[in-house]
């Protein structure tokens, strides 16, 4: 008697059929992979930097707020330097100063802000300076073992020239003779300060003028790392007298 095995395999189509779909889902799992890393990474990134600009936005509060009125007018007795590759303000007891990320990508040591007795990099500073010495001559060198880095905590100087390091990209203060109390001393402030990933081939510049990070679609942009942010604080001096 013969018996007729009914056991069927796969046919060739199915198998492929089979295959494309596993393809097909394994494709778009690592896709929502990448695509939840990516949202991560970027989060992580604008958490950095708006807790290093609020940060140093109650820094600067504080420490102006503890000082006298002072003078930011260029010229002689000012407290505010300008310079195209990064500033200084000294505010009596503490002075701030601070290299832009372009002028830090550069490394051209011969304009940037600089240490004397060290190779790390400056980024923004705070530094003793009870003597407003490094505003009196803007060429002084800083006294690395009196200055406290602000941005990138922790990092050591081999450590900040990745594309995720912090950098301060402007920085202007301004006043106004409206702004101050001549009975109490009291002066107003207004600061303006943008802080962003340093890494420059993902980044440009808006109408203004301002560093931005560049659309996802333009050449070298980075949208899961790159962020800058604007930072508009008002502090009041005059609160002690200097």
């Amino acid at each position: 008697m013969n018996h007729v095995d009914k056991r069927q395999g796969f046919t060739l189509i199915e198998l492929m059929l089979a295959m494309a779909f596993v393809s097909a889902l394994l494709i778009a799992i690592a896709m929502t992979v990448i695509q939840i890393a990516n949202i991560y990474n970027r989060g992580m990134t604008l958490k950095d930097v708006n807790q290093a600009g609020r940060s140093l936005a109650s820094e600067l509060q504080r420490s102006i707020a503890a000082s006298a009125a002072f003078n930011i007018n260029t010229g002689v007795g000012s407290r505010y330097i300008v310079q195209d590759w990064g500033g200084r303000l000294c505010l009596g007891q503490y002075s701030y100063i601070w290299n832009y990320g372009k002028a830090i990508d550069t490394g051209d040591t011969a304009r940037l802000n600089t240490y004397s007795n060290s190779t790390d990099q400056i980024r923004f500073v705070k530094v003793l300076d009870p003597n407003t010495t490094y505003c009196s001559d803007s060429s002084t060198e800083i006294d690395s073992t009196s200055a406290v880095e602000l941005l990138n905590i922790g990092q050591k100087a081999s450590e900040q020239s990745g594309v995720h390091t912090l950098a301060i990209h402007d920085f202007t203060i301004s006043t106004s003779a409206t702004a101050g109390d001549a009975k109490t001393g009291q002066q107003l402030y207004s600061m303006k300060f943008l802080i962003g990933t340093n890494d420059q081939t993902s980044l440009t510049f808006d109408a203004g003028g301002d560093v931005i990070c560049k659309a996802p679609s333009e050449s070298g942009a980075d949208p899961a790392y790159c962020s800058v942010n604007q930072f508009n604080v008002v502090a009041r001096a005059g609160n002690t007298v200097e």
